[in-house]
């Protein structure tokens, strides 16, 4: 049996590379490639993949939300994260989008290959290393909104202008920003942003 595969992925010499890998697989086929996560959902509807294969940091929608789209919209397709940050942070997000496998991009060629065999089969994969480390962080104290508005401060936008982004008042958007900033033990939006990305929070 051949498993269909999509991969997502925002840097195309990756992207092309890891496509050649698994088609070297017998029973795998590459059906698609997509360099953006807001494309992902439109891909997997129009192709079919049994295993979509996603990373995090792309342009357009980052790739736990991808995952959570599919979830609604194509729960048939299997979700494997593929990224360069194995945060403990991620994890626990991947997880309750409904991912059912997490795999950083420098494990070896024969450990992917079986992971997305797994997947592909209903299995959960996870390295255990990272699993460990994602019990022992805890979950992320932001909430949604306060996590979307660090977000959206992150490219050094003003409160008015995420404001804009997130259709919400500016006192709303400082109010978030204070809560996120008290939660972090940050002296500030940039410290707390920094704090959120390296714990996978963001």
């Amino acid at each position: 049996m051949t498993i269909s595969l999509l991969l997502a992925d925002d840097q195309t010499l990756v992207r092309t590379a890891l496509a050649a890998l698994l088609n070297l697989e017998p029973d795998f086929e590459v059906v698609a490639q997509v360099g953006r996560g807001d494309e992902v959902t439109d891909a997997v509807l129009t192709h079919r993949p049994d295993v979509a294969l996603l990373d995090i940091e792309m342009p357009g929608l980052d790739g736990l939300a991808a995952a959570d789209t599919l979830a609604r919209e194509a729960p048939w397709c299997r979700v494997l994260i593929l990224t360069t940050f194995g945060r403990a942070g991620y994890l626990r997000r991947a997880m309750e989008s409904g991912a059912l496998g997490f795999v950083v991009k420098d494990a070896p060629a024969e450990q992917l290959a079986d992971a997305v065999r797994r997947v592909a089969a209903g299995q959960r994969v996870v390295d255990p290393e990272l699993a460990a480390a994602t019990l022992a962080s805890g979950p992320s104290p932001l909430t949604a909104r306060e996590r979307d508005v660090l977000v959206a401060t992150r490219d050094g936008a003003t409160v008015a202008q995420a404001a804009r982004r997130l259709f919400l008042s500016e006192g709303t958007v400082r109010n978030y920003l204070s809560a996120a900033i008290t939660k972090t033990g940050a002296h500030n939006r940039t410290e707390a942003q920094r704090i959120a990305t390296e714990q996978g929070w963001l």
